[in-house]
């Protein structure tokens, strides 16, 4: 847009900028009409010696909607998205009270209960273990062997009894998974069940958390399964 226009414009009183929307901060926009009238604006008091090109004319035709058309867009994504946060708010508050498989590297033991879970192995092994740590004292309560496995989802269970098969003490345990891969030990991510507690609305990055019985907030796209 040349200056000359710029300057038909302001004297027009179609500026985007007052004393008012600078006092306040406000966005500056453009109407359609506006632009409009200022295109029109700017034929009349064109050069006739100069006179404005078709294609000058045309280009700033576009170049006004597709700033409008992006504007549109981005009001439609913020609304999408909007929706897509209120369906995850629903469906979280649903999982109260259910078990849920997510990634930890803790368990919670309840009385005379049991903790049971699964790792991914990346490629088969001859020696596939778990152990059960306890989280104050880093002893090692519980070996479990799985010996020789394929490749694929492993899925383990800890009967709540210690090496010596007395009931361990009820509370949070750390589980390691590990596994003989490419001539080393190898340590795996566990995914645990647990119980579903509560459910938090986070904003920004932090986002809608879930929070288990014992172990601790999850991010709701971190769940791999609901039990």
């Amino acid at each position: 847009m040349s200056a000359s226009a710029i300057d038909t414009f302001n004297k027009l009183g179609l500026a985007t900028t007052s004393s008012s929307t600078s006092k306040t901060g406000q966005k500056q926009t453009l109407e359609q009409d506006q632009f409009l009238k200022l295109l029109t604006t700017q034929l009349t008091h064109q050069d006739p010696m100069k006179p404005m090109e078709n294609g000058e004319f045309l280009g700033q035709m576009a170049q006004f909607s597709t700033v409008s058309g992006i504007q549109d867009l981005q009001a439609s994504f913020k609304d999408f998205a909007t929706s897509i946060s209120s369906a995850q708010a629903l469906q979280a508050a649903g999982l109260v009270g259910h078990d849920v498989s997510a990634p930890s590297q803790e368990a919670l033991l309840s009385a005379g209960g049991s903790v049971s879970g699964d790792f991914d192995l990346p490629g088969s092994s001859p020696n596939v273990s778990v152990k059960i740590i306890d989280s104050e004292t880093g002893e090692t309560i519980r070996d479990i062997d799985l010996g020789t496995q394929a490749s694929g989802t492993t899925a383990f269970q800890w009967d709540g009894m210690d090496n010596d098969g007395q009931f361990a003490n009820p509370g949070i345990y750390k589980v390691e998974a590990s596994a003989w891969l490419d001539g080393k030990n190898t340590n795996l991510a566990t995914n645990i069940k647990s119980r579903v507690q509560s459910v938090t609305m986070g904003s920004g990055s932090t986002g809608l958390q879930i929070n288990l019985v014992g172990v601790g907030s999850v991010k709701f796209n971190e769940i791999k399964q609901i039990l």
